[in-house]
Parts: C-alpha cells; structure tokens; sequence
C-alpha cells in the first residue's frame, strides 16, 4: 500500500516504506569504482526519482523486461514508443500483456500495466513510428534506451542523436544504450553520440540473412521457408505490383502466408504458419526469455551508472553467448575513420571500369559494412540515380545500364542516399 513515508527526502507520496532500501545502499555514499562527478545523497536521489526523463524504444520482449527494470530501480518519468500490436504469440514471454490485450498497441498497454503495478512512475506512451518524432521531441531525454529487433531503426535512431549533438551545447549529447537478443545470443552496449563508437560503426558485426536461391524457390521448393520466400519475393510484386510489402502490417502478412500455404500444399511440404510466415520476412529469431532478462539488466544497468554517475558505465561493448554454457565478454568497439554517421570520413571504393550503375547499387545493397537499402546516388552535381520520387526513378532509370565511369571520373565523388536513413554516405569511386 503506497503511504506518505518520506525515505532520505527523496520519495514521494506514492512510495512505500524502505522502497529504495537496497538502492540507496548506493547513492548514499561513494564507492571504489565512483565517478568523481559522483555526489552522494539527496541530489542524486532527486535527480533519478523526480528530473530524470528516459526514453525508451520498443515495447516487445526486451522492452517489457527493460520498463519493468527502470521503474523498480527508481526511474519515474518514462516514455516509450513502439508501432507493434499485440499478437497472441507475443504472450509467452513478453509479461506486461495478457490474452485480452491481443490486438491493441503494445506501448499503450505495457504503459498501462507499468504504472499499475508501480505506484508514482509515469510512463508516457506514443503508438507510432521514431520517425514520426522531431529533433525537439528526441531533445527532451537525459538518454535513450533501444530494446529493438529492426536493423533499420537502430541505425535511424543512431543517426538522429549524432546528428543532434551541438558541440557548444553539451546538454544535446544523448548517450544511447542498445540492446540486442537473438536466441541464446545477445549484446548492450553504450553509445555516447560523436565521442564514442556508433552503431553504424559496427554494421560489419552483423549476421548476414539467410538468402535462398532464386531457382530453388522458384521451381524446387523443400521448405516452409522457400514457399514464403517464393510468396514474398515473387508472388507479390506480380500480384500486388508497385504495392509496397509491410511486414508490420497483419493484412499484408496473412496474404503472404495465405499465398504461401497454398504453394506448400501444392509441393506437399508441412510446416507453414502465420508465425513462421511474419519470422521468415522480417528475419526474426525466435526469442529467448533469459536472454531478454540478462540483456535488460545490462540495459538497466548501464542506465542507473549513467544517470547516476554512482559507477563506471560499459566501455562500449558487452557480449553474451549462451549457446554452449554461459560466455560473456566486454571490450571497446573503436570509431570507424569511414562511418558515414560520426566518422566524417569518405569512402573509397575501388570498382571495375565497366562496372553498371545497376551493379554499384546492388554492391551498396550487399556489403556488409554498408547495407543500405534502396540507395539513391548522385554526384555533387548531378542526379545519377534515384529511387523517389516515381517521376525522378523514371528519369533516371537509363542510367542504371551505363557504366559508372561515363558518369563519375577516376577519383571522383559519389553521394549515396536512402529514404529510411537519416545521412548520406560519401564514395570517392577509383577504378581497377
């Protein structure tokens, strides 16, 4: 029951006796791994409970370990934002829904259920995309935390904060703590925008997805997996033509797995589900709950040294393999000279002379320290290519079976763009 009890000046009308017992044991005196900036006491007290604003992003099952985390530890004024919907096999491990949220947005009722459970923490949820929000609305956090399974919102929110850091204004640093589960496996790590590595910086740490070969899904389906990707790769765009695929929208999903299962029928090949169908096209890894928890204490974490200056924060990597035992490991993952996002640095890119604009792109789509995904190229005075608007692809659409070298000299500059990503990488194109 939430009483009037005052705990060292620092609790509120809504906390219980001896609440922040165990945390206080903390914040009440200096340690042996301190910050110097560290004061003990009521001020940092203050600062945690009552001015902190912690943003966090996704809802699912890191997120919902990651809320319940923050709000136990003494964060008070929580936002979160997600664009999911709750679906029933979200239940066996995302613990803040039930069988009667099934349908409704997930930051609405984690939100809800947080505050319920947790007198006197406020959680302020926004059912939408990041990238609905501006610079003034990302400028409001003391820091972020990412509980994503998207690749390309980690790098979206990533670019947003190093973009927004001011050097005359030290108050626009937002330091970024990402965490990311996949089976057994999983990371955090902390990102202090422009000073530390980016995510960007790491894109050649990722895992490949799987691909299979077009002929096989076209002709020789033996898999589940091949009749989806036969309904994804080629079903759709002959069926639904410049429609383009939402893999976050149920509608579109259920066509997928409706086209998919009927293939699969037709082969005589088991296994197709509506969940499989939604994993395969969104490249999810079935999720562990373990993994979830020991990565958002981590999140967590990180989050209360930083907040807090009460220890030394994660420099900047932390690892966890659970596959084979339990293995753990930290170390400095460096700046990249050539990041597009913080390094400042071009690219260069040595490419055969009779290499097609067609095959730059696809080359830019693939390798790994890149990936982006749909680009548009241009050189500083001249569009080369563009995807969007629909008039400007027409336009340049020749242009995709010249060779780059009639359009761009030995050593010249190549800006690449990309609708989803906020900056734009810089290629300096030398020929072999």
């Amino acid at each position: 029951m939430a009483t009037g009890v005052h705990v060292n000046g620092a609790a509120t009308s809504s906390d219980w006796q001896d609440r922040y017992y165990h945390v206080d044991q903390i914040l009440d005196r200096p340690g042996p791994r301190t910050d110097p900036s560290f004061l003990a006491g009521d001020e940092v007290k203050d600062f945690l409970r009552n001015k902190c604003k912690i943003l966090v992003i996704g809802a699912g099952g890191l997120g919902c370990e990651i809320l319940a985390n923050l709000a136990l530890t003494g964060f008070k004024d929580i936002h979160l934002i997600d664009m999911d919907t709750i679906d029933i096999s979200n239940l066996n491990r995302q613990f803040l829904f039930r069988p009667a949220d099934v349908g409704r947005p997930k930051a609405i009722v984690a939100a809800e259920y947080v505050m319920k459970r947790v007198p006197g923490v406020e959680v302020t949820p926004y059912y939408g995309k990041i990238q609905d929000k501006g610079d003034d609305y990302y400028l409001q956090f003391n820091l972020v935390i990412c509980g994503l399974d998207s690749v390309e919102a980690r790098r979206w929110i990533n670019a947003t904060l190093v973009n927004l850091v001011d050097p005359e204004n030290p108050e626009s640093l937002k330091p970024l703590i990402d965490g990311g589960t996949e089976g057994f496996k999983g990371q955090a790590r902390v990102i202090l925008p422009t000073v530390s590595s980016c995510y960007e910086c790491s894109l050649d740490m990722l895992n490949k997805p799987t691909t299979f070969p077009i002929c096989t899904i076209a002709n020789t389906p033996r898999l589940p997996e091949h009749c989806i990707e036969w309904a994804s790769v080629l079903e759709w765009p002959r069926v639904r033509g410049d429609e383009k695929l939402d893999t976050d929208d149920p509608e579109h999903i259920g066509w997928l797995y409706s086209i998919a299962a009927a293939r699969a029928k037709e082969f005589k090949i088991e296994g197709v589900t509506w969940s499989l169908t939604q994993g395969v096209v969104k490249n999810v890894i079935p999720a562990i709950a373990s993994t979830n928890a020991i990565i958002a204490a981590s999140c967590c974490n990180e989050a209360f040294k930083i907040a807090t200056s009460s220890a030394a924060y994660l420099n900047n990597y932390f690892m966890l393999i659970g596959t084979e035992g339990v293995y753990s490991y930290t170390f400095e993952h460096e700046k990249r000279d050539h990041c597009p996002v913080c390094g400042g640095e071009a690219l260069e890119m040595s490419i055969s002379r009779d290499w097609t604009v067609e095959q730059l792109i696809e080359l830019l789509t693939e390798k790994q320290n890149i990936q982006i995904k749909k680009p548009s190229l241009a050189t500083p005075e001249k569009p080369i290519y563009f995807q969007q608007p629909p008039q400007l692809e027409e336009a340049t659409r020749p242009n995709l079976e010249k060779k780059v070298s009639e359009l761009v000299p030995d050593g010249g500059e190549v800006v690449v763009t990309a609708s989803t990503l906020p900056f734009s990488l810089s290629l300096i194109i030398t020929y072999m």
